[in-house]
């Protein structure tokens, strides 16, 4: 813990993230002013009692580092990763192009996972692919060679 109030205030003012700076201010009003934790929450902060508590036992126990956000695993894919390499490699070495039916249908397949269709786009842009687009060609475009000799013949004046 930070022993001295000044350390505290530097900290709060020197800190850059909002929620961290927020736990910073609970702790400072209730260290240095001497409030009751739930008086901050609720009165300063617009935040409710069981948050100022548990922030206020994470500081006592670690300190200021118990102040910081602490990463998240997240929900773990539904796909193995080996699988998903799997499919990915069979999407890439196909010459044609694929529908995201036929990429829903390959996944299946290979993982026995059913997503949603349109989740299916999600999936794919995950993994690097982009959606191709059929372009407009203008029927009337010069060739190459027609191109060419026009350039050449710019030239010239």
């Amino acid at each position: 813990m930070a022993s001295d109030m000044s350390e505290l205030e530097r900290l709060y003012k020197a800190e850059s993230d909002p929620e961290v700076k927020e736990r910073l201010l609970l702790v400072l009003k209730v260290e240095e002013d001497g409030m009751v934790p739930s008086r901050v929450a609720e009165e300063l902060l617009h935040r409710s009692r069981t948050w100022a508590s548990e922030w206020m036992a994470r500081y006592r126990q670690e300190g200021v580092d118990g102040l910081k956000t602490r990463p998240k695993s997240g929900r773990p894919p539904d796909i193995p990763p080996e699988v998903a390499l799997r499919i990915q490699k069979k999407l890439k070495e196909s010459k044609q192009g694929w529908t995201t039916r036929q990429a829903y249908e390959l996944i299946v397949k290979e993982s026995g996972v059913k997503y949603h269709h349109k989740h299916i786009y999600k999936v794919l842009h995950r993994w690097g692919f982009k959606q191709k687009v059929p372009r407009k060609v203008h029927i009337n475009t010069a060739s190459d060679e027609e191109k060419e000799s026009f350039k050449k013949g710019r030239g010239k004046s």
